[in-house]
């Protein structure tokens, strides 16, 4: 367990503090805003799926449903530079259900396929589009499917963000109270469907419904930690603030837990975490004043 006096430690750290820090046990990029990281994803993505279209081979890649500031970037770059993403084959990490496991309704702002289809796929001129077969879509009736086509060759790149206590994909920290999982359980995670916790649903309906959590989706399908760290290269992004922060500053200095599946990019070999300034801030760095009975 990470105790308070660990956790003020590390939250006290200023933001500009935080990419060359001496104590960083996974890499740390800082920039400015949404605006910038956009770029960052974008061009990155890019530059990888060139390389591959160079050498002739096909890229396989987990892509998420946000950070969303990157889609425009990504399509105008590739359209502009016909970047063809034939051979490009697009692992979707997760998906939102409802209490009974069925797809949301198509309009529903947790529906990520078709949010994917419409900011993702959408813009990209039909010659370059990523083949229709090439496009990977996660259901609770296809998780086998799934986890078989991601294990038939190695995975390139994963691209993801993180949610409120480290999660990556729908890999939440487990709460049940009479199912607890060991790091190892973590490690091991795979393709599952999975009711979503309290706080998870909180988070959301905070920053989508204005609190109303009845419209969370109470359920999800999700690849596993193991499919998430299989890949050659693991870049995680946040530009969301405040629900990220605490997270953040565990998966950087904190120890390897499930209680922060995050912490897990620190065993990988080549791991970027990346964060705007309002998700590197924290509160507690910027009120040295605030006495929380931790002591020093």
């Amino acid at each position: 367990m990470i105790t308070p006096k660990e956790l003020y430690a590390w939250c006290k750290i200023p933001y500009y503090e935080l990419e060359n820090h001496p104590l960083l046990k996974v890499p740390f990029r800082l920039c400015k805003d949404a605006e910038e990281m956009g770029r960052i994803m974008a061009r990155e993505l890019v530059d990888e799926i060139k390389a591959h279209n160079e050498r002739g081979e096909v890229m396989r890649a987990i892509i998420p449903c946000g950070p969303t500031c990157w889609y425009k970037p990504f399509a105008a770059l590739v359209n502009a530079e016909r970047v063809s993403l034939r051979n490009l084959v697009v692992f979707h990490m997760d998906e939102c259900l409802d209490w009974q496991g069925r797809e949301l309704p198509r309009g529903h702002p947790y529906n990520f396929r078709a949010f994917m289809e419409r900011h993702f796929y959408g813009p990209i001129d039909p010659e370059l589009a990523v083949p229709e077969e090439n496009r990977v879509w996660l259901r609770a009736d296809n998780v086998e499917e799934v986890r078989a086509k991601i294990w038939s060759a190695p995975i390139d790149l994963t691209y993801g963000g993180w949610g409120q206590d480290g999660h990556i994909a729908y890999n939440q920290a487990r709460r049940h109270p009479f199912s607890q999982i060991s790091l190892e359980d973590l490690r091991n995670s795979t393709v599952r469907v999975q009711e979503n916790n309290v706080d998870t649903i909180l988070a959301l309906a905070q920053r989508t419904f204005g609190t109303a959590y009845q419209f969370v989706p109470p359920m999800s399908v999700t690849l596993g930690m193991k499919e998430c760290l299989s890949a050659r290269k693991v870049r995680v992004f946040s530009d969301t603030g405040a629900w990220k922060q605490t997270a953040l500053r565990v998966a950087l200095f904190g120890p390897v837990t499930p209680e922060y599946p995050m912490t897990l990019l620190q065993e990988h070999p080549d791991a970027l975490i990346t964060a705007t300034i309002a998700t590197a801030s924290h509160p507690i760095s910027e009120h040295p004043e605030w006495d929380l009975g931790v002591g020093e």
